[in-house]
């Protein structure tokens, strides 16, 4: 769907609760404007007065926003159902799309813009010994995924990691993923790895993808704006296997 027909930079409203951090951005004449509070369980009372505090800050009004972006996922199951619960409410009664953002491709957009990572790899603790996780290079300004979004055991990043070494690739590593595990992948022994610890996703790196996405005119409807579970989506892969055996 292409709804954006100028290339003035969109007014667009950010959301993000797919961890422990919850926060809310807004993108007004290429400024970004945030709100950002570490409060695991706190989400649904903190999400909506964070929204209030952008728009007032910005001086302009909910119906003044061109779209609404929201973290689609990877992430904890409440805390992306909240996002994009709000999302679609927000969105739809003021009769706006919906640009649902990847949680790792914010956590790699953040390395960008503040480690000046050309590579990184994203992870979030996925809990059950698994990890969220994405490798992204830098193009145009833009963190790109490279390949698939992924749920694996821990030790598949530092596999990630060192494919490349051939190429002279350094990767940053940031999430959570990489905390929780950080022992186990004996992440100081990665010869062409720099961890960054305790980075959490914001949606100010929501709010600077989504501007990118809604130009290209990849804002959708609500009903096609849908979160996104990896466990759910490997269990429907093979399920989808069984059947045509």
């Amino acid at each position: 769907m292409n709804r954006n027909n100028s290339n003035k930079a969109p007014i667009i409203l950010a959301i993000e609760t797919a961890t422990e951090a919850c926060s809310a951005a807004l993108t007004i004449d290429d400024k970004i404007i945030t709100r950002f509070e570490i409060a695991p369980r706190e989400h649904t009372k903190l999400i909506l007065n964070m929204m209030d505090d952008v728009l007032e800050q910005a001086g302009v009004t909910l119906a003044q926003v061109d779209a609404v972006a929201f973290s689609r996922g990877p992430g904890a199951f409440t805390g992306v159902r909240i996002a994009t619960g709000v999302a679609h409410g927000v969105a739809l009664s003021i009769d706006k799309p919906l640009l649902p953002i990847s949680t790792l491709a914010a956590i790699a957009q953040q390395m960008h813009e503040e480690q000046s990572a050309k590579h990184c790899l994203a992870a979030i603790d996925a809990r059950m010994g698994e990890v969220y996780w994405g490798a992204y290079a830098v193009k145009n300004g833009l963190m790109r995924l490279q390949d698939d979004e992924a749920v694996s055991k821990p030790e598949v990043l530092r596999a990630a990691a060192s494919l490349p070494v051939a190429d002279n690739v350094e990767w940053i590593a940031a999430g959570s993923g990489w905390d929780a595990y950080e022992q186990q992948l004996d992440v100081e022994n990665i010869s062409n790895l720099e961890k960054r610890d305790n980075i959490l996703p914001s949606a100010q790196y929501i709010a600077k993808l989504a501007v990118q996405d809604y130009l290209e005119g990849n804002a959708v409807d609500a009903e096609q704006a849908q979160p996104i579970y990896l466990r759910d989506k490997v269990a429907q892969t093979v399920a989808e296997r069984n059947a045509i055996k």
